[in-house]
């Protein structure tokens, strides 16, 4: 079966279908009352302009909503999905019923928006930290109902999946090591009751920390909020026991001197957080 991005294209139809159902309930509710203006016989035809250069991400979740609204539209992407656009560049051609086009279009653009912007943004940091070994890793800061879409445009554009959610990998932190005893105590407990775990990853303030986390068998160590002296001490330390992860305020601007500390993975919450919206646009071309 073809992968799309870590998804197989019958997980990545369900997907998009689920995520447009419920943006076009929330959007057209009983009904489009302006499209109602339309003739519901009259076809036209589209495009989508890209007003900026961007990686196009989103495809899935465009045809989607379209196609719940007209099961025959046409579209012909003139830029394939994870690939590249040029400003003022078509990158989709349309064809269908004139209201189904009107109707979806904003619940398309914003999917088309919101996705795009994720793959560009992460492929500006996979780009900058190229030549090292950091892997750049999204995070659970996401738009809530949106994670798997998020996380599927950051695969598209280059970098790597942390896990899903709190079900499928255990990630100790700060105050789970204070509820649990200690930095020793908090792994002995988890790999006790997280057997079916993708993986189990212990978060680390200081250079003590690390070495009891090494000790007490750590295999992921998230190196959290440190200094740059300081995570090029970690990472000779650790010498290559565990796979070392840095966490905590990364920019486009530092993310290349914290790869270049030999540490194997780079978090970045602003992938999905802090995310501003590709522009595109819809135009009809015509009428019939």
């Amino acid at each position: 079966m073809t992968e799309y991005f870590g998804f197989t294209s019958s997980e990545l139809a369900r997907l998009a279908a689920s995520d447009c159902a419920r943006a076009l309930l929330e959007d057209v509710g009983g009904g489009d009352l302006t499209a109602g203006l339309i003739d519901v016989s009259r076809r036209a035809r589209a495009h989508v302009l890209a007003r900026e250069a961007a990686i196009i991400c989103g495809a899935p979740w465009v045809e989607a909503t379209l196609r719940q609204l007209d099961p025959d539209v046409r579209l012909h992407w003139l830029v394939s999905e994870g690939q590249p656009c040029q400003a003022d560049q078509v990158v989709l051609e349309l064809e269908g019923s004139a209201r189904a086009l009107l109707t979806g279009e904003r619940t398309a653009l914003n999917f088309l928006q919101l996705l795009s912007a994720v793959a560009t943004k992460t492929a500006r940091y996979v780009e900058a930290v190229r030549g090292t070994r950091a892997q750049i890793v999204d995070t659970r800061k996401t738009l809530p109902g949106l994670r798997l879409a998020q996380k599927y445009a950051v695969k598209t554009g280059g970098g790597t999946n942390h896990r899903i959610g709190l079900y499928d990998a255990v990630l100790i932190k700060e105050n789970h090591i204070a509820a649990a005893g200690g930095v020793t105590q908090a792994l002995q407990a988890a790999a006790k009751v997280a057997t079916q775990a993708s993986f189990i990853e212990i978060e680390v303030e200081t250079l003590t920390q690390l070495e009891e986390a090494l000790q007490a068998g750590a295999r992921m160590v998230l190196l959290d909020n440190m200094e740059l002296p300081i995570l090029r001490e970690a990472v000779r330390i650790n010498a290559g026991q565990a796979i070392l992860e840095i966490s905590g305020g990364v920019t486009l601007e530092s993310v290349q001197a914290l790869a270049q500390t030999g540490v194997d993975r780079i978090s970045v919450g602003a992938l999905t957080k802090d995310v501003k919206a590709t522009d595109f646009s819809m135009r009809l071309k015509e009428l019939e």
